[in-house]
């Protein structure tokens, strides 16, 4: 009997493992040219951004909260570093402007929720309206172009045939992971999402842990945002719109719940390449962009009904 249980429990928590490694071995079948390492390479850098985002997102989700300001707080850091990019300072500076303006709107939204006592739906709502205006208004409406070579390289180039973006991606990854596992911090993350009002009293400092979560999530939007006006060479104040729903999906994909407290790291990294091979399987394929939203959106219901199914299987 407990043999059964604990396979049961196995194949519930590695079942995400199972439908990816499914899904790649389907798309190799019915298009090899999936599968080819200028492909692989191109999935890596398609997966990287939305990554770094979904592990922002995924503090937020595990401590109680819900961003959906990310992606304009992508397309506002992307301005401020395409504009402080052109040459004239050393490449650091806008990659610290931009990682300090999605780090000032994460703060914004964390006071706004943990003291204001907004719900994180509204106040982040609120956001992701202000900010897009304040990109539109910062770039006067228009792209901005001119970044210099060393700005576009940070991008296009690889390491031993990894690209620059998964690596950024991989050092992201490391860091969450131990902070999350390892650290007082981390598991004090988990107790504000497990039980907020439990969390109070046993004394953790709750608005400062629900303040910092979104502060983590505006810092690797601003860090996004950087690493996008890279890829695309411009910084537009119209991109990144629904990158909040990529970021959401692989992290529901991934087995964060969105009443809190429960989440893995690796999930969340398994869940945006899922999220990604689907994309670009359909791509391949030349299935229209359009039913990738549809994908989308029925992935994101199917998540969140096994999530809410499973816990009402454990109460």
């Amino acid at each position: 009997m407990k043999k059964t249980k604990s396979a049961k429990a196995l194949i519930s928590e590695y079942f995400i493992f199972v439908i990816f490694i499914a899904l790649v071995i389907v798309l190799t079948c019915l298009k090899p040219s999936f599968i080819q390492p200028s492909n692989l390479v191109n999935i890596l850098k398609q997966a990287s951004i939305n990554g770094i985002l979904a592990f922002g997102m995924m503090f937020v989700i595990i401590a109680g909260g819900f961003d959906m300001s990310v992606g304009s707080t992508v397309a506002f850091a992307g301005i401020l570093a395409a504009m402080l990019g052109q040459g004239q300072y050393p490449l650091i500076v806008p990659l610290v402007i931009a990682m300090l303006a999605g780090l000032a709107v994460g703060v914004v939204n964390g006071v706004g929720v943990a003291v204001g006592d907004l719900p994180p739906f509204i106040m982040t709502l609120g956001t992701m309206t202000a900010v897009r205006g304040l990109a539109l208004l910062t770039s006067n409406g228009k792209p901005i172009t001119g970044i210099s070579q060393e700005y576009r390289a940070v991008a296009a180039n690889s390491i031993a045939g990894i690209p620059m973006l998964a690596i950024f991606l991989v050092i992201v990854i490391l860091i969450c992971s131990f902070v999350l596992a390892k650290t007082v911090y981390g598991r004090r993350v988990y107790a504000c999402g497990g039980n907020l009002q439990a969390a109070r009293v046993s004394g953790i400092n709750t608005t400062l842990i629900r303040i910092s979560t979104f502060a983590i999530a505006g810092l690797l939007a601003g860090l996004s945002g950087f690493l996008m006006t890279s890829r695309v060479t411009i910084g537009q104040p119209t991109a990144a719109e629904s990158y909040e729903m990529d970021a959401i999906t692989a992290c529901v994909v991934g087995g964060v719940s969105m009443s809190g407290g429960v989440g893995k790291p690796w999930g969340v990294v398994i869940g945006c390449l899922l999220i990604t091979v689907i994309a670009n399987g359909l791509d391949i394929m030349g299935v229209s962009s359009h039913w990738q939203k549809i994908v989308k959106g029925a992935i994101i219901v199917l998540a969140v009904l096994i999530d809410v199914k499973g816990k009402s299987k454990k109460n």
